[in-house]
Formats: structure tokens, sequence, C-alpha cells
């Protein structure tokens, strides 16, 4: 390998006589690398400007990532990097006439100033991120090329998506410490989106006030957990809370012209139960107030299906998106949810339910491991989104062995995973639904009793914050009307006009 003395900066490549290569060198800048570890050798300080994004493996040059990998060793040890430290770790080696300790001597001797660290640390980091996509490229090519019999090409497109989402998400230039003035301005930024928002929320309106009151709209990044037993109405619930967002979305124009939630959201569905067929006619109902079972059958009368047109034309408006897939896994789902929100925008994720989604583990592992994949995978997607994902969840059969059918945290099926990883846990309990099944027989003292319970019951359910890492929690009563598969608020005495 040749060293040029007269270069200002010298090349570990050796050089090659004859005709130019026909193949392209991936892109990387030797130069930078060497001032930019010149510079912390001079002055270890210099390496705090990158050491939050900047790794060994991001420099181009064997023996540049072992010189970084080793200075970022000691001082992280309190100790000085410099040439004659650096010397004993790393040997004798020959290069191009010149040894190692001349090579970290002329690192030193030809540094720039430290106050360009961190412009060359980003030159490399960003050099590091165009290799990487290039051998991305080449993965999908080969792959593509040479795939087994059960490697679907749907799974090499999710793979190629999750290794550039990883490549986008990595290295960050920003973080680290900021001021206390940076902190309240984003804080009084919060407060008066809130302020502006229709219920004056800090998170998104579920269109239940009383709900919205106990826990201020679901918020960022959090896991909500909607669980019931079936015929509870946890997919109601479910559908409309999105329904009700997707309805008042209201976009607000950025400086960089790209369009936020001013109000309301995008919102990306996951029916893995129903298809979207059967989802659109809850929906329907819910918004037109023609029972489902009408809707079914075609029995409606002529004022009702103009009801059921308006509503229709209602929804094709909204930003309301239906995937169907059954059986589909965690890290499927993790796909297309990030496709969603690079395509449409998504501000809130609803999973129905996470009992139908599979893991990506071995089929020896049990369910309970497969399920804590699940709810920690939905987990991070919320944070890596930075949006709700509001998931349903079964309850165990022991809640109906009990007296008191309202269900605990401790019911929920399969995994204590669900409530470690869950922010909020609500249940949906309907005491009606378990008093129809108990009618005693006609006339007798205990059916009147059951008719009293009954129409004290009758449309009612409740909502019960089982837990909440931003707020109390409690039992919300609202209405509930089977027909229409439809949740509201309970009419309450202070919202009713004054008693004469």
């Amino acid at each position: 390998m040749s060293v040029t003395d007269a270069s200002p900066r010298f090349n570990l490549v050796a050089s090659q006589s004859g005709p130019p290569a026909t193949f392209r060198v991936a892109p990387h800048n030797v130069e930078a690398e060497q001032a930019l570890l010149g510079a912390i050798l001079v002055n270890n300080d210099a390496f705090d400007r990158v050491s939050d994004f900047l790794k060994s493996e991001h420099f181009s040059e064997e023996l540049h990532r072992r010189i970084f990998d080793l200075m970022a060793q000691l001082i992280r040890a309190g100790k000085i990097a410099s040439p004659i430290t650096l010397k004993t770790f790393l040997g004798d080696h020959d290069l191009g006439g010149i040894t190692v300790m001349q090579y970290l001597a002329r690192l030193a001797a030809e540094a720039t100033t430290i106050i360009n660290a961190a412009d060359y640390g980003r030159s490399i980091y960003d050099l590091a991120t165009r290799r990487g996509l290039i051998e991305i490229g080449e993965d999908i090519v080969n792959v593509a090329y040479d795939a087994a019999v059960d490697h679907s090409p749907r799974a090499q497109i999710e793979e190629a998506e999750r290794k550039l989402y990883e490549i986008a998400e990595s290295g960050r230039y920003a973080g680290g410490f900021q001021r206390f003035s940076e902190a309240l301005h984003i804080a009084i930024e919060m407060a008066a989106k809130a302020y502006e928002r229709d219920g004056k929320l800090s998170g998104i309106a579920t269109g239940l006030n009383d709900l919205d009151r106990q826990m201020g709209g679901l918020q960022s990044s959090d896991l909500v957990i909607i669980a019931g037993r079936p015929g509870m109405g946890k997919t109601a619930l479910a559908t409309n809370i999105a329904f009700n967002i997707a309805k008042a979305y209201r976009a607000e124009l950025r400086p960089d012209g790209s369009s936020v939630a001013a109000n309301g959201g995008v919102v990306g569905f996951f029916s893995l139960e129903m298809s979207s067929e059967q989802l659109a006619t809850r929906i329907i109902a819910e918004q037109s107030g023609v029972a489902s079972y009408k809707i079914r059958r075609g029995d409606m009368n002529e004022d009702e299906f103009r009801q059921i047109t308006e509503a229709a034309k209602l929804m094709q408006t909204i930003p309301f998106y239906i995937d169907q897939t059954g059986g589909i896994s965690i890290a499927q789902l993790t796909a297309r949810a990030r496709r969603l929100k690079r395509q449409r925008g998504l501000d809130v994720l609803v999973v129905d339910y996470l009992q139908l989604l599979s893991g990506s583990k071995s089929k020896g592992d049990n369910r309970v491991q497969e399920l804590t994949e699940i709810t920690t995978g939905l987990k991070a997607l919320a944070k890596e989104l930075a949006v709700p994902v509001v998931a349903l969840s079964q309850l165990s059969r022991q809640v109906e062995t009990r007296d008191d059918k309202r269900p605990m945290l401790s019911d929920l099926r399969e995994s204590g995973s669900i409530e470690q990883d869950a922010d909020v846990v609500i249940f949906v309990y309907r005491e009606e639904y378990y008093l129809k099944n108990r009618e005693p027989r006609a006339g007798s003292e205990e059916h009147l009793k059951w008719m009293s319970e009954m129409e004290r019951a009758h449309g009612k359910a409740e909502i019960i914050i089982g837990k909440q890492r931003h707020g109390p929690t409690g039992t919300v009563e609202v209405q509930f009307e089977a027909e229409m598969t439809r949740f509201s608020d309970l009419a309450r005495d202070d919202n009713l006009p004054e008693r004469y």
C-alpha cells in the first residue's frame, strides 16, 4: 500500500495501474474519517460531539473502525486516547511503508480543528447509511434470484421494509440534553393544541365525553387494551371510537407543506375477525340509526334506506382504512402499519383482536410466550409510530364462575404481559346481557324482581378503567343500543334542563 507524503491526506487504498475498473466502489470518504480520528486524538473532547450517533461500524476502513472503537473504550474509561496509548492495543502492521505508530502520529499532526468534528461525523454516518442501502438492495436482488420454496415474495418485501425502517430510524442526530426552556415550549404548545382541540383534551377524543374526561383522550404512544367477554360489545366500542375519530378529522397544513391532524385523526383498523363488509354494516347501523339486522335482511322502508345512503356518503369521505386479512403475524401487522403511516398518515391504530395475531417464534414456543411477543411488539409499534394503538382482548372464562361478573385485570386471557405492557386497560361490562340469560319463571316473585333489575340495567353499559398510567381508574357508565351496536354518553342529571 502506497502513501504519498506530499498529499495532505493519505490514502489507505492501494493505487491500481492499468485501465479503470468497471465496478463501482461503495460511497466512502477516507479523508473525512482521518480528519475526525485526528481531531479526537488531539482533543478527546471531540469524541463527545459524535459519540451519540456515530459508531465504529460506520467507518469504511477496518483500521479506522479499530482505532475509533479503542478510542471510545479509553475515553469512556476516563483515560486519554492518544497515539501512545493506542499503539499498545493496535499491534504492528505494515501500512505501505509506515508503521501503526507513524500512521497515528500523522493523523494527529494533520488533524483539523475540533469545531468541524460533528460535521465530519455526520458525513461519515451519511455515507455509511448509503452503503447500508446498497447492501439491502443487493440482498433483495440475491434473495429474489435464489429464494427458498417456503420463502414467499411477501415475506421478502416485509423483511426489506423492516431493514429500511431500521436504517431510517437509527442514529438520528437529534437527542441528548436540552434546555428546560425548550421542554417548556413543547409543553405549552401541547396545551395550546389541547385547548384548540374539541373537548379540550391532551389526547385524541374518543367521542364519548365521560370516558374522555377520565382518560384525557387517547394518548400518543400508548397501548390501550379493550377487553371483555363475548357479547359485551368490545368490538362495537372500538368501532365507535375509531369512527368518531375519523369523522372528526381536520387537517392543518405545516410550513413545510405536510399536513397534521388538528382534530380527530387518520385511523387504521385491523379487522382480523370480521370482514370489511361486516364492519361497514356495523358502522352504517350506528350512524344511520337503522338496526343492523334490517340492513342485512334488506327489511327497510324508504326513510330508513335514505338514512343508510346518507350515512354511506359521509363514510366515503373520512380517513378510515380497514385491513381484513386474517391470521397475520405481528411482523406483518407492523410492516403494514408503517406503510400506512408513510403513505396515508396514521393517528390511531386499532387491532381486533390480539389473540388472533400470531408471533414469529418457532412452533415449539407456548402460547403465553407468543402473546408476550405480540403485546411487546404492539407497545413498541405505538412508540415507534407515536400513535395510540387500541388492541382488543378476550377474557378468560373464570369471569363466568363468579357472582359478580365484572372483569378484573387477572381475567386477561393467556398472559400477564397484556397487563404489564398496556398503558390503559378498559373492560366492557353489560349487566343486561347476563340478566337476560337468568330470567325466572313468569309470574313468580323472582320474576318481578328480575323485571325491576332489567329495567334498571336496560340500555346501559359500564366501561371499567382497570389500569391507567396517566390518571385514575374507575367506572364510566354509558348508553348502549344493541340493535345499532352504538355506545353513547348517558344522559345525566347535570345535563338535563332545570326542573320546575
